[in-house]
């Protein structure tokens, strides 16, 4: 713990270093693909610190500069399958970024999707005598967070405040400066697998490349498709990927839960080609041409040519109708929603203000997704895009680059983070476990 505290901090202070030197890169390690984005920060006062402890992030001076994406390699259901072919997609996005960006860049940000992501919800108070709050006492209220065994192997993601209370004055972002006797502090604490995080890092440092950040894909997709009023109401934002597919759930700005399944689109399209005995590549083009997940009376009429190179003419020529392809592709769809809504159940999603779901990623442009969507998940169902930056091109605008533009969010203003505060090295206690969805209930 101590030791993860202190590469965390280690990281913040190199890219603060780096947005300082004005260059910094994104990059989104997917199981589909894998994306480079190089930002570019105008001045040396570029680099904002966070609007009070916790403060969403918010568009800060940056630009984007250069981007490239490139087909995944080696990844498998959001983690590194084969590491040699996952550096080597890696350096091939970040080379063709850098020519685009005609800068080199050294210090990257990533996002990681897998990891079976777990997450819990910590309280902590403190006694401040009827004195002002302090940097020191906000430091001090986190250590006294009751920190559960995660368990042996399991690394923190992220450790943020998501609620004050100063006596009895509750839903505060930022208490430092005001007067009181009595501070409380609620926390979202996610962990990960450390092995997959060690890998991914690993992977980084062979591409001669440094990690500044690192943070959940789950995360940085909801904030770039929520819009502020569903961040601040209650919303879940589901990011439908290749390999898994993330969910995020926000309240009052903050995230308060995140999971991810480890299903997503790569399995419709083995699906799709498991069941017209087709190759891989065609599956994908079915589905991304011709798929849909709602039938109708037309899709029986329209047929679609499979095409093949085996040099038998009449297996070359067949044909299926898109009513067939849809029957394979449903299912799977339902399947992914169905495992989502099981998960939002048990977080408590339903003790919410607001039950406000958004889809984005890749997964999510399939069509007839939006009338599929409400049937499992609820009425209140939309298919989200990213946020649009400065310089961002045309071409990676769309939902499935939903994590890499939370990511430049992210880089240009962080949410403070347990380790942004100096808590002492001491106050690590191994104490009673709090699960997420005991803590909605008690304190939402």
């Amino acid at each position: 713990m101590t030791d993860l505290y202190q590469s965390q901090r280690a990281m913040r202070a190199m890219r603060r270093a780096a947005i300082q030197r004005g260059v910094i890169a994104i990059l989104d390690v997917g199981t589909s693909k894998i994306g480079c984005l190089v930002l570019r920060f105008d001045g040396p006062d570029a680099f904002k610190p966070s609007d009070g402890v916790g403060g969403m992030a918010g568009q800060s001076a940056f630009r984007v500069i250069g981007a490239a994406t490139t087909r995944s390699r080696g990844m498998r259901m959001g983690q590194i399958d084969a590491m040699a072919e996952t550096e080597r997609a890696i350096r091939t996005a970040v080379q063709a970024a850098q020519k685009m960006a005609q800068i080199r860049v050294d210090h990257v940000i990533a996002c990681i999707a897998g990891g079976e992501p777990r997450s819990y919800g910590l309280a902590g108070a403190i006694e401040l005598e009827g004195a002002q709050v302090t940097g020191q006492d906000v430091a001090r209220v986190m250590a006294a967070c009751d920190v559960p065994d995660v368990g042996d192997g399991r690394e923190v993601l992220h450790a943020q405040p998501v609620n004050f209370t100063l006596d009895h004055r509750t839903g505060m972002n930022d208490p430092r400066g005001q007067i009181g006797y009595r501070l409380a502090c609620d926390m979202h604490m996610l962990t990960v697998d450390g092995t997959v995080v060690a890998n991914l890092i690993h992977c980084i440092k062979r591409c001669d490349l440094e990690l500044a950040g690192l943070a959940s894909s789950a995360y940085v997709s909801g904030i770039s498709s929520l819009v502020e009023d569903e961040q601040e109401l209650g919303a879940v934002c589901i990011d439908m990927g290749g390999g898994a597919t993330g969910l995020s759930i926000f309240i009052k700005k903050h995230m308060i839960y995140a999971d991810t399944v480890g299903l997503g689109g790569d399995q419709v399209t083995s699906d799709i080609s498991k069941g017209l005995q087709i190759p891989l590549a065609t599956a994908e083009r079915l589905k991304t041409i011709h798929g849909g997940v709602v039938a109708t009376g037309m899709d029986d009429r329209d047929l679609i040519e499979l095409g093949g190179e085996t040099g038998d003419w009449d297996l070359d020529r067949r044909t299926v109708s898109r009513a067939e392809l849809i029957g394979i592709m449903r299912p799977r769809v339902e399947e992914i929603l169905e495992e989502v809504r099981a998960r939002l159940d048990a977080a408590g999603f339903e003790h919410l203000p607001s039950q406000q779901i958004v889809l984005t990623g890749g997964g999510s442009q399939i069509p007839g997704l939006d009338t599929l969507g409400p049937r499992i998940l609820g009425q209140q169902v939309r298919i989200g895009r990213p946020l649009r930056i400065a310089g961002l091109p045309e071409r990676v605008t769309g939902a499935a680059f939903a994590s890499a533009v939370g990511l430049c969010l992210f880089a240009a203003h962080p949410q403070d983070e347990w380790w942004d505060f100096d808590i002492p090295a001491d106050r690590y206690p191994a104490r009673s476990l709090r699960r997420a969805v005991k803590w909605f209930k008690d304190n939402w």
